[in-house]
């Protein structure tokens, strides 16, 4: 694994940089074996799933929450120094919220999200290191 590279990868998720994120840790996922893959893989549809949803697509931003979620679900609590039980946990709020509207509005949650990033209440989700 290249962690430089991995890193990287995170620092574009926290800054909200999902498709930059997407492409930095595919080629890792790419090259990677279990366990590393499937962790890889989670992250990767979580950060496309948030992409998803600030192009206004509800269908894709569920799906790949979920998928996600379900993989990065048996790396808890924590793995590299990641927070993945935070990182699980905030994204199933976001999933919920999600599930809980009117696809019509996707535009709004897109909004609303980019506009108060950093409210606990509802928020894209951040990977956390645990050791900083």
């Amino acid at each position: 694994m290249s962690t430089e590279q991995f890193w990287q990868g995170i620092e574009q998720f926290n800054h909200q940089e999902f498709y930059s994120c997407h492409d930095t840790l595919e080629a890792l996922w790419m090259d990677s074996v279990e366990p590393d893959k499937q962790f890889y893989q989670g992250i990767l549809q979580i950060a496309v799933g948030c992409y998803h949803l600030g192009n206004h697509n509800w269908r894709g931003a569920v799906i790949l929450l979920g998928e996600g979620i379900r993989r990065l679900s048996d790396y808890q609590p924590d793995y590299q120094d990641i927070d993945v039980s935070r990182l699980v946990d905030k994204s199933q709020q976001l999933l919920y919220y999600l599930q809980q509207i009117d696809p019509e509005q996707v535009g709004e949650v897109a909004q609303k999200l980019e506009k108060d990033s950093g409210n606990e209440s509802l928020d894209f989700p951040q990977i956390l290191k645990i050791n900083p």
